[in-house]
């Protein structure tokens, strides 16, 4: 196998791997921008937090902030832990609305016990898996990230992980770790028979068990909803706004609404960015 098909994980630690300039992709790479930010919206809708009710929120492995921009957007007030100095760099130089950590997930989360009302985290958990270091062990450090998540948030939040599993075995991997916890929950998968669009989210419950969200399928796209499937098709939508966000444009403003119809939200009429034209006032 190639270097360049090889997992990132298996390339470099994450402290490594995110040096400086693999860190500025991810405030200049629109691609890299709007997956990240579809995947934090998926992950922060798993979470079923009360509508119109701010939340105290944990983004582990947050890397410049990309998450926590949609965090704040829907009004939540966050916490961002990541082991790379040079993402978190990125991310005070963005100036996000956040309060930074830098730490090694794998050493358990500093915080207080019933911090946060809930947890996301993006394309991190998966470095967990691997031994870095000879003092390095999987599954002790998967359990001790865990158990001080499990303490630091409140009795019945949620955690949710969107992963890239290896294999079945690393899934197990987490998933024995994460009960050993006390954490209920198990594995969201939306469109499981789509070999692009698949997506793993590890949805926990903390001291008390809730139903487990259902993932989406194949049906969604039928009906047009958009999905990851649909965006990796829309590159060229992008493809002259390298270095600038594509956030308030007129086909994000049209995915987010669309996005939003889907989650049963009210979604308020607005002819800007229908194709219908005004009616001149009088």
């Amino acid at each position: 196998m190639s270097s360049s098909c090889r997992r990132p994980e298996h390339m470099a630690p994450p402290e490594v791997f995110y040096n400086e300039a693999e860190a500025k992709k991810y405030s200049q790479n629109s691609r890299m921008i709007e997956i990240q930010s579809q995947m934090s919206e998926r992950a922060l809708e798993l979470l079923s937090l009360p509508e119109g009710h701010p939340c105290f929120l944990l983004d582990v492995g947050c890397g410049s902030g990309l998450s926590g921009d949609h965090l704040t957007e829907e009004g939540h007030c966050w916490v961002g832990i990541d082991i790379s100095t040079a993402m978190l760099d990125v991310a005070l130089d963005r100036e996000v609305e956040g309060d930074l950590v830098l730490g090694d997930m794998g050493q358990g989360m500093p915080f207080r016990p019933g911090t946060f009302d809930g947890c996301i985290s993006i394309s991190a958990l998966q470095w967990l898996c691997n031994a870095d270091k000879k003092t390095h062990s999987p599954p002790k450090r998967l359990y001790t990230f865990f158990s001080t998540l499990y303490s630091s948030l409140t009795r019945g939040a949620r955690a949710v992980f969107q992963i890239y599993p290896e294999n079945s075995e690393q899934l197990e991997l987490i998933t024995a770790q994460a009960m050993k916890a006390g954490f209920t929950g198990g594995m969201v998968v939306d469109y499981p028979n789509s070999t692009k669009a698949k997506k793993f989210f590890l949805c926990l419950f903390a001291g008390v068990s809730g139903v487990l969200p259902k993932g989406l399928d194949s049906d969604t796209a039928d009906r047009g909803v958009p999905n990851q499937v649909q965006f990796s098709g829309q590159r060229s939508r992008f493809k002259n706004m390298k270095g600038k966000s594509v956030k308030k444009t007129r086909d994000w403003i049209l995915e987010k609404k669309e996005r939003r119809r889907r989650q049963g939200r009210e979604v308020r009429a607005d002819t800007k960015y229908t194709g219908r034209q005004r009616k001149p006032r009088f």
